[in-house]
């Protein structure tokens, strides 16, 4: 029985105000004897940085010539409110939830009051460990000289040195934190996710930290590819996609089209895309138009075919070579609790499960879905990259690329626990996106 299906779980998605909903997972990956859901902030931030350190200590060299490892001599400091950090460069002391490297004092300082506790409880400890390990990544520019580049590469480079040690925690090398689940992980993105800059954010604006889609870009090529691949940024190869609003009209609407227009707009756009790249894929051809059909939740449309089987708020149904989706519940909600392109995401993944079914190739097993992410990053690339003068058609507005890394992450597993996780599709996603369709087959 065959069931091509997004089965978008949409509780997810209604639960939370911006789409993510991450659930406790057993001790979010802590050790028995290192920190856990209720370990003190304190204690929590410590023994990750100590974790840091050790981490540090082995690769340090490898990016440094062999010069030898020196951790922070000023110490950890935690503050509140009424309890400020020590002076960091005759700066006045003003109360914000925040963490920071300072260079001056060579010490890493954050916030015990709000920050910590807020990512403990709504993340898990792992969110807090990469974050400070991001701090730590500051420290390791300090020492290798590298504090001149514009701020968005030195916060993006520390994303990838706290990337690189998750894929330590990851292998299970940790000494603060076991080895963590696929859901442990897909919440540590979530929580990067609201670290993001707000869209619309100039890249080289003071203090920019880059968009949720950069910003998990460098922490995932720092899980895949390592200090290395980190050691290496620099303002000319890093890749930024973090842009202004091109008008005040698009500032004041977030950039966001109406409902039905988006609807309209975008799966109009992804019927011109694959005819156009459908004939250059193996066992392509002419692309035949794809009907869209839009159906009242727990009312789908007939598949015609009693070998297969609609499933699930979304889905393509190879027999009457139609997609559908809940137009009433499912794609009302996501535009209104992420974004419009939100329902891009779930157009793209439609339009990209049946361009890899029409082709004779699988959709079901992890292989097949993460080709499915890929084939939809390069509908996006087609968008990011097309030009952006022209006043036909679509393209992406800032926030867009942040609002489909939103969307992966509620569709998570798509209502399959044997599924990549979240983390590896945003991951296929994004080779499409910035890399097009001839990376995705």
């Amino acid at each position: 029985m065959r069931a091509a299906r997004v089965g978008l779980v949409v509780a997810a998605v209604v639960a939370a105000g911006c789409g993510l909903a991450p659930a406790p997972d057993d001790d979010q990956g802590s050790r028995k004897n290192g920190p856990t859901a209720q370990t003190g902030p304190s204690e929590l931030v410590t023994k990750s940085l100590q974790d840091v350190e050790r981490f540090w200590q082995a690769k340090f060299p490898s990016v440094a010539d062999g010069k030898a490892f020196q951790p922070v001599k000023g110490g950890y400091h935690p503050y509140t409110e009424s309890k400020p950090p020590p002076d960091c460069g005759g700066q006045p002391f003003a109360y914000q939830p925040n963490a920071f490297y300072c260079p001056d004092g060579d010490f890493i300082a954050w916030d015990n009051q709000q920050l910590i506790p807020q990512l403990q409880e709504a993340f898990g400890p792992l969110l807090v460990g990469v974050v400070m390990a991001h701090e730590y990544g500051h420290a390791i520019q300090a020492r290798l000289g590298d504090s001149e580049q514009p701020t968005v590469v030195l916060e993006q480079q520390a994303d990838c040195y706290a990337g690189a040690w998750l894929a330590e925690v990851q292998a299970g090398r940790s000494t603060a934190f076991k080895k963590p689940s696929a859901g442990q992980v897909d919440n540590t993105v979530a929580g990067i996710l609201m670290l993001r800059d707000q869209p619309g954010t100039p890249a080289l604006a003071e203090g920019a930290h880059g968009n949720a889609f950069d910003r998990v870009r460098a922490l995932q090529e720092g899980v895949q590819q390592g200090v290395a691949k980190c050691a290496s940024y620099n303002e000319s190869n890093l890749q930024v996609t973090e842009v202004p609003f091109s008008t005040r009209e698009e500032a004041a609407t977030g950039g966001d089209l109406p409902y039905e227009d988006a609807i309209n707009l975008l799966a109009k756009d992804a019927q011109d895309y694959w005819t156009r790249t459908y004939p250059e894929l193996p066992g392509g051809g002419a692309w035949q138009q794809l009907r869209v059909e839009g159906f009242r939740a727990g009312s789908p449309p007939d598949c015609k075919d009693p070998d297969e089987q609609a499933e699930g708020a979304a889905f393509y149904c190879p027999a009457g070579d139609f997609v559908a989706f809940d137009s009433s519940d499912l794609g009302p909600r996501l535009h209104e609790r992420i974004g419009d392109f939100a329902v891009g995401m779930l157009l793209g993944d439609l339009f990209s499960r049946a361009a890899q079914d029409r082709r004779g190739e699988s959709t079901e097993d992890k292989a097949g879905q993460l080709t499915v992410d890929c084939l939809a990053g390069s509908w996006t690339n087609d968008l990011l990259t097309r030009d952006n003068q022209s006043n036909e058609g679509v393209r992406l507005s800032p926030g867009d690329l942040d609002e489909a890394v939103t969307a992966l992450l509620a569709f998570g597993r798509a209502g399959d626990n044997a599924g990549p996780s979240a983390f590896d599709r945003i991951a296929a996603y994004r080779k499409g996106v910035l890399e097009g369709l001839g990376v995705c087959v």
